[in-house]
């Protein structure tokens, strides 16, 4: 099959509408949009550009083609190839819109600020809603691409026929897939977990980073990501250290020995605390919380305004009254103690002794000794 060569008058139409309709595109769009300093303005001119280079030249070729005059039924052909991708250019630059919409809404919502709760609520939905947005867009696309061959509108009627069994032959082949998008919209709803929340999975501390449609990543406390289903928030326990608000309280254990100044302790804790910009200024607590054979435990309670704060004050607190310890009350450092209990004094020995009976008095040959060493408990 030959295709009919094409008039220069008609090629040039068609390449003087594409110009002039992406000209006018980018002319309103630079006069409308505010400069790049804006937030809004920086974002429109991120996210639009690109899908507007396709949307503009493809409309302009719509309606050139519209205009003009060709043989047989090249026009009709060009026309719906046209149209299928105008359709999935004007897709793309519906996602993008979206884009432009959550970076406005995010721009209000700062995760780098104290108590930003709020801020963390409306980042997690934003991340899932604009990963439902995506997915809806793309069927409805998908779908007026293929409705718009005639053939595929003729087998409708037979498709939605059987679309029952197709449902459930779907849904069991997908369940896991599905299962994750339902988590993922409850999640979004109930919120268990949060953009930049402070959780421990699986024995590892560390922070949510992205919450995707059907998966989570926890950013480790060592920069290692743990990326997870997002159903497993939903199906197992885990901790949320910054549910309802970000303060902690962080403890240090000590083993000291039963002279210890417990007072003196309390009061050099409460030193330590005020010196650390990561107390908070709220609880600072000691208290003797277990006592054994030959050490007493002491349980310092100190309270910062993140996790992170309370791990650097933890290890000061714990640095600190070690050194003080050394320092001051070196004999409260955890040590095992003896004493020598002496037993009766030695028989003296007679000139008709044997060597044997000798020997067997003797301390190296097992014989009673001047005196025993016995362990002491601390007292």
């Amino acid at each position: 099959m030959t295709v009919p060569a094409l008039p220069i008058e008609v090629l040039v139409v068609v390449a003087a509408a594409m110009v002039a309709v992406h000209a006018i595109g980018v002319l309103v769009l630079r006069r409308t949009v505010p400069g790049s300093s804006h937030p809004l303005g920086r974002s429109i001119l991120e996210h639009s550009v690109a899908p507007l280079q396709a949307v503009l030249p493809l409309s302009g070729l719509e309606i050139a083609l519209t205009a003009v005059s060709l043989p047989g039924n090249l026009r009709a052909i060009l026309l719906h190839v046209v149209g299928v991708a105008l359709i999935l250019a004007c897709a793309w630059l519906t996602v993008r819109c979206s884009y432009v919409i959550d970076d406005l809404i995010l721009g209000r919502y700062r995760l780098d600020v104290e108590n930003n709760l709020h801020a963390r609520q409306v980042h997690t939905q934003i991340q899932v809603l604009r990963r439902v947005t995506v997915v809806v867009i793309g069927v409805i696309a998908l779908s007026m691409v293929l409705l718009s061959f005639p053939e595929v509108r003729t087998a409708g009627a037979g498709l939605l026929a059987s679309a029952g069994l197709v449902g459930v032959v779907v849904a069991i082949a997908a369940r896991p897939a599905v299962t994750n998008v339902v988590a993922g919209l409850q999640i979004a709803a109930s919120q268990p977990i949060r953009v930049d929340d402070v959780v421990v999975v699986e024995g590892h501390w560390g922070r949510i980073e992205q919450i995707a449609l059907t998966y989570v990543v926890v950013r480790v406390w060592d920069l290692r990501r743990l990326v997870l289903p997002i159903s497993y928030f939903i199906e197992n326990p885990f901790e949320n250290w910054t549910r309802s608000s970000a303060d902690i309280l962080g403890w240090v254990h000590l083993e000291v020995d039963y002279t210890t100044p417990v007072e003196v302790l309390r009061a050099q804790l409460l030193e330590i605390a005020k010196a650390c910009p990561d107390w908070d200024g709220k609880v600072c607590i000691l208290q003797v919380t277990s006592l054994g054979s030959e050490t007493m435990q002491l349980r310092a309670l100190v309270s910062s305004a993140d996790s992170s704060r309370s791990w650097n004050l933890q290890c000061e607190v714990r640095e600190r009254m070690i050194g003080f310890l050394q320092r001051e009350y070196p004999q409260a450092l955890p040590r095992k103690r003896a004493e020598i209990e002496l037993g009766p004094e030695p028989r003296a020995r007679t000139a008709t002794s044997s060597p044997r009976a000798t020997a067997k008095s003797s301390p190296a040959a097992g014989g009673d000794s001047p005196g025993r060493l016995r362990s002491r408990r601390p007292t």
